[in-house]
């Protein structure tokens, strides 16, 4: 019979085993996956923990608290000097109203009230639009967007401050709130309280204006004795150098640059290719090889004559804008696209993003404006000769402009199938959509807490993995928090030796989603 008092039975402390034949131990287990399964994701629950207003350690916090109370001042002082210039009564009294709405919004902000519905303004009525006869759009109903945001609203942040709502969320909320002061207005419905600041913007940055214009103006854009391979890399170095112009041109981004002088423009706004060359060792996480590669290949386009189809999410107006119509036209006279579809707000939206009338007003400003009275002749003459042939790019619909919706409400672009699936038929059918700018690459990942070396493929969810989602592209100077797509050890370096570098705009990314062209697009 055992016995169990015996010391004998008293099982071992440790055993200690020698097993040098097991294969090492892995890591990594986990990390390309949401803490959050797909069907538990939603706008107030991302796939990882959202950045809010009461974060103090976050953008967010001083975005809600500071920078927003600010630009909403300013927007504030703008009406008051259109409303001192006014003389018409009804029209006084009308944008009189309009200030104290604002006012109204300023006070919400400030006293962190419970969210409410957007008041239906009526826009709606008419079931298509267009910017003029000669600038040709494409548009669904105009007002589509406040049953998006009553419904967004009541289902998800019923109950929710501006500051427990997500960051991204209540940011926008913000500035569709600023429109509802005027849209439910008689006389002030399409008033842009930003769009002086964007024009006055545009007219500082001459220097880089006229770097551009000089050099692109003449369509004949490298050496005819070149040929096969040396072209090919001809071309492959100017599609490199332009995409970098394209995405530092995001550098001009007013609702960051509250307080800037013009130095201060033009440092931001250098295009010289020595800058260029100082800059790329900044873009963090950079698929230029890649881009090329998608571009540049036979298949580009499914074969159509004169290149594909390239879709540009627009992100800022003025000069940022400027350049992307550069690089488009480039993209144009090169073979690489035969068609380029912008995309811009139906109306005034965090501060500086494009609106058709920023669309119109650039173009005829190259051609007609007096914007820069001290230039040279020449340089006057070369920035006309670019604008004329964009005027007859949107004419022959080589360039289109466009204004979904969706585009100004507050979901993020992983519900752009369920929430707009005409755009995302749309969007599927163009063969790359690059997409600009911090706002768009916040709403392209969610803007949530996503550990810095999250593959791009997994930080935009469906939008890489959906059939029938076209190659996308994100061309982003970083002004934010959240960050993916970086090589190891990057972002710990970075957080130790620049604690600010999130928010500096002094870092980029370039990143590329193939995507899943030409599968067929299904809602089950």
């Amino acid at each position: 019979m055992t016995d169990r008092s015996h010391p004998s039975a008293v099982p071992p402390k440790r055993t200690n085993l020698l097993l040098g034949n097991l294969p090492p131990k892995q890591v990594g287990f986990g990390q390309t996956q949401y803490p959050r399964t797909p069907s538990r994701v939603d706008p107030n629950n991302p796939p990882w923990p959202a950045y809010r207003g009461y974060h103090e350690y976050s953008f967010a916090h001083a975005t809600m608290g500071v920078r927003l109370p600010t630009i909403l001042g300013k927007a504030i002082d703008d009406c008051v000097r259109t409303l001192n210039e006014e003389y018409l009564e009804e029209k006084i009294i009308d944008l009189t109203e309009c200030i104290s709405r604002m006012e109204d919004l300023m006070d919400d902000l400030q006293q962190n009230t419970t969210l409410r519905p957007i008041i239906d303004d009526g826009e709606g009525a008419s079931s298509r639009s267009t910017l003029s006869a000669v600038l040709q759009t494409h548009m669904t109903p105009v007002a589509a967007d406040v049953p998006l945001w009553n419904k967004e609203i009541a289902r998800y942040f019923r109950g929710k401050d501006w500051k427990s709502a997500p960051w991204l969320f209540a940011e926008a909320l913000h500035y569709r709130r600023l429109h509802e002061c005027f849209s439910v207005s008689k006389y002030w419905k399409t008033y842009d309280v930003f769009f002086r600041q964007k024009c006055e913007t545009f007219s500082r940055s001459g220097d880089a204006v006229f770097e551009l214009s000089m050099r692109f103006a003449d369509p004949s854009l490298m050496d005819p004795k070149l040929e096969g391979e040396k072209k090919l890399e001809a071309k492959k170095l100017l599609f490199h150098e332009l995409t970098q112009v394209c995405l530092w041109g995001n550098s001009t981004d007013l609702s960051l640059l509250i307080n800037m002088t013009e130095d201060d423009i033009k440092k931001l706004q250098s295009t010289g290719g020595d800058a260029l060359a100082a800059t790329e060792k900044n873009i963090l996480g950079n698929h230029l090889p890649k881009l090329w590669d998608l571009v540049s290949s036979p298949n580009f386009g499914k074969g159509r004559k004169g290149g594909g189809r390239i879709d540009f999410v627009l992100d800022n107006a003025g000069f940022e804008l400027y350049c992307d119509l550069v690089y488009a036209d480039w993209l144009v006279q090169s073979g690489l696209a035969s068609e380029v579809r912008f995309h811009g707000k139906r109306f005034a939206w965090f501060v500086s993003d494009v609106t058709s009338q920023d669309f119109q007003w650039l173009i005829n400003m190259m051609c007609y404006g007096h914007l820069f009275p001290t230039v040279p002749e020449e340089e006057l003459a070369s920035l006309k000769l670019l604008g004329e042939r964009w005027k007859k790019y949107v004419a022959d619909g080589v360039f289109v402009y466009e204004q979904h919706p969706f585009w100004i409400t507050g979901y993020t672009f992983w519900d752009l199938k369920s929430e707009a699936p005409d755009l995302f038929v749309h969007l599927s059918e163009s063969d790359l959509v690059i997409f600009k700018g911090d706002l768009n690459h916040r709403k392209l990942t969610y803007d949530c807490h996503s550990p810095p070396t999250t593959s791009f493929d997994v930080g935009i969810g469906p939008l890489s993995s959906e059939p029938g989602a076209p190659p996308v592209l994100s061309v982003r100077t970083i002004k934010s928090d959240v960050v993916v797509g970086l090589p190891e050890g990057v972002a710990e370096r970075l957080d130790a030796e620049e604690p600010g570098w999130k928010i500096s705009g002094k870092y980029a990314v370039i990143l590329l989603s193939p995507g899943h062209p030409g599968e067929p697009v299904n809602f089950a």
